[in-house]
Order: structure tokens, then C-alpha cells, then sequence
């Protein structure tokens, strides 16, 4: 809303180095065509592993949590959730694969925003989907217990309104302005943060939007590298510059670059994770012992099997553990610690 009006979006200059920013994440987009069409196991290992860690990641934020077998087994297996934490990861497994299925069916809607809400709180008791009744803090509480108010969103009075003012400024600023998107979707994820319009739920129906936003423009990148692991990665990060960015949000005197650029660092985090994975598959040299080998050359600090597997789901345990010994015979990596702890690192 406030960040979405012709005012505010003339007002924006950017840095070269922002400026870069933007067309590295464009190349990326240009090429992600030709690793969509190398190889599908590879890619659809990685997509697993993806929704797992989405799943994962954007509840954590939230101090949701499970142990991440009983996630894999929710994710992959379609298992009923136990309790009330797997109920939540549940409905965001559940909207998440529904965004990854239709979204260009989904526009950016009140009732799409609303049904994504919905599904979050589809197997809990307390019904989801509609906007706050009651005024909320966006707060932080400290180890000690104290309490520390972030941010006062709009009020539960203002918010239906609010919100309907949202989604037609992002439609005028995309159909009738012609605003690049990469602008013009972390600025809505943020007004969609300010207004906060739900008593709970607004991260990770947030979150599930910029996905959704993302792909209405043919950034995908997000259907092989978990977005919302990249923010919990960055939490520190994550917070503190939409805090920053939301400071005079309300009278429209905020400075939206702090979120903007951040956000931008993300996508293109993911990009670089994603042609890591996938990219020496255009150089012929498509073997699983070569993916493991480069997967490593990308590795910084030390690293564990684990670390292998998650990057390359395709590859089975006993192909990693050969790759690292021929790695270790030739002097690339050495081995730090022993049994279940033992990490690996390269030598310089």
C-alpha cells in the first residue's frame, strides 16, 4: 500500500551495485530454462528436498517446530500429522504444494491471500481465513523475558480496507505502470508485513506469497531451492531489515531499501545454490560422481555427508562415501573428527 503508490516508486534510485544486483538475477532467470531440461531425476530430488526444508524453515521462524524425520514423513509420505505442531506444518505443506501446482492459476487476490491463510489452519481447530478482529505488535522477546515492540501494524479496523488497497495498487502498479517485478514484490511482501492482517500466521503467509509472486513472473528458482531455508539461514538478517524498512511505513517516509536489497540477495543466493546443483549438467559431464565433486568445490568450512546428500538427493549414500575417499586419496579433502560427528574440509 504505502510503498506501492506512484509517489513513493518514483522516488526510488538505485546504486549500480543494485542495479547488478538485478540484471545477475535476470541472467540467471534467462538460463534456468536450459537446466529445467537436463535432467528430470536430478530435479525432481531437488524439489523434494525443497518443500521438506520449506516446510521446515518457515515454521521454525515461527517457533514451530518437529524432528525433521516426522517433517520428511509429513512431506514426502502425505503422513497425519500428530499434534499441534505437525498440524501447522501440515497446512503449509499443503498450501505450499498447492502454489507449486496452480499458481498461475492464483493471482494476487484478497481470496487467494485468504485461502492460503485457510489452508494453514486446515487441520487445526481454530478456523483460518479471516482478517483480525483484535489490533496486534509485531514484538521480539529476549532471553531474559523481556518484550520488545518491532513494529505497531495497521489497526483491526483499517485492515479490510488496507488490504483491498493492496492488492489494486500491486494491480496497477504491474498491468497499467509496468513496474519490474523484482521492485514491486518486496515492496508488497513488506505493506503485506506492515498491515499485518491476520492475529496469526502473517510470516509464513508472507512468505508463501513471495513464492507465489515469484512464480507469476517466471523467477522458479524457488521450486528447487527452499526460499524460506535461505531466510531462516539469514533470520538476523531477515528481521532486522524489515524492521528497518518499516520505520515511518504508516505516513509513507520509510526507506524500503534495506528490505528490498535483502530480499534481492536472497533470490540470487538461490540462483547461485541452484545452478551449483544443476549447472554441470550442461557441460555433458552430468555423472553423479562429477555433481558430487563439484557440489564440494562449492562447499565452504567444513562439511558432513549430510551436507553432500541434501545437495545432491539423487545420489545414494554409498556414492558420496566413495567420492570422499577418492577425494581424500588425492590430497582435495581431509577428514575432521570420527563416527557420526566426522566432517570433511578442503585443503588449501
Amino acid at each position: 500500500m504505502h510503498s506501492l503508490t506512484t509517489d513513493y516508486l518514483k522516488a526510488l534510485a538505485f546504486s549500480s551495485k543494485e542495479a547488478s544486483t538485478l540484471r545477475m538475477i535476470g541472467e540467471y532467470q534467462g538460463k534456468q530454462e536450459l537446466y529445467f531440461k537436463q535432467s528430470p531425476e536430478i530435479l525432481k530430488g531437488l524439489q523434494q528436498v525443497a518443500v521438506i526444508e520449506s516446510s521446515e524453515s518457515s515454521n521454525r521462524l515461527e517457533g514451530i517446530t518437529a524432528p525433521h524425520h516426522r517433517i520428511a514423513d509429513l512431506v514426502l509420505k502425505n503422513t497425519a500429522p500428530t499434534d499441534r505442531s505437525e498440524q501447522e506444518i501440515a497446512g503449509y505443506r499443503d498450501a505450499l504444494q498447492l502454489i507449486h501446482q496452480s499458481a498461475t492459476h492464483m493471482p494476487f487476490s484478497l481470496n487467494i491471500i485468504l485461502q492460503l491463510h485457510t489452508w494453514l489452519y486446515r487441520y487445526l481447530p481454530t478456523p483460518g481465513g479471516q482478517w483480525k478482529k483484535s489490533d496486534n505488535e509485531i514484538t521480539e522477546i529476549h532471553p531474559d523475558g523481556r518484550k520488545r515492540v518491532r513494529f505497531v501494524p495497521s489497526t483491526a479496523f483499517d485492515t479490510p480496507l488496507s488490504m483491498e488497497a493492496l492488492a489494486e495498487r500491486y494491480k496497477t502498479s504491474i498491468e497499467e505502470w509496468h513496474q519490474e517485478p523484482l521492485i514491486i514484490i518486496p515492496a508488497v511482501i513488506l505493506d503485506f508485513l506492515c498491515i499485518h492482517p491476520f492475529r496469526d500466521g502473517n510470516g509464513r503467509t508472507a512468505r508463501l506469497l513471495t513464492l507465489l509472486l515469484l512464480y507469476h513472473f517466471d523467477y522458479q528458482v524457488g521450486r528447487y531451492i527452499s526460499l524460506e531455508r535461505i531466510f531462516e539461514e539469514s533470520k538476523e538478517t531477515y528481521y532486522e531489515t524489515l524492521e528497518k524498512s518499516s520505520q515511518g511505513w504508516h505516513t509513507g517516509e520509510h526507506n524500503i531499501m534495506p528490505w528490498m536489497t535483502y530480499f534481492w540477495g536472497v533470490i540470487l543466493r538461490a540462483y547461485k545454490e541452484f545452478e551449483a546443483r544443476v549447472g554441470t549438467l550442461t557441460t555433458g559431464k552430468g555423472s553423479k560422481a562429477h555433481h558430487i565433486r563439484r557440489t564440494i568445490e562449492n562447499m565452504m568450512g567444513p562439511f558432513a555427508i549430510s551436507d553432500i546428500e541434501r545437495a545432491c538427493p539423487s545420489v545414494s549414500r554409498d556414492t558420496v562415501r566413495l567420492v570422499l575417499r577418492q577425494l581424500r586419496d588425492e590430497g582435495i579433502i581431509i577428514p575432521e573428527g570420527k563416527g557420526r560427528g566426522a566432517k570433511w574440509v578442503r585443503k588449501l
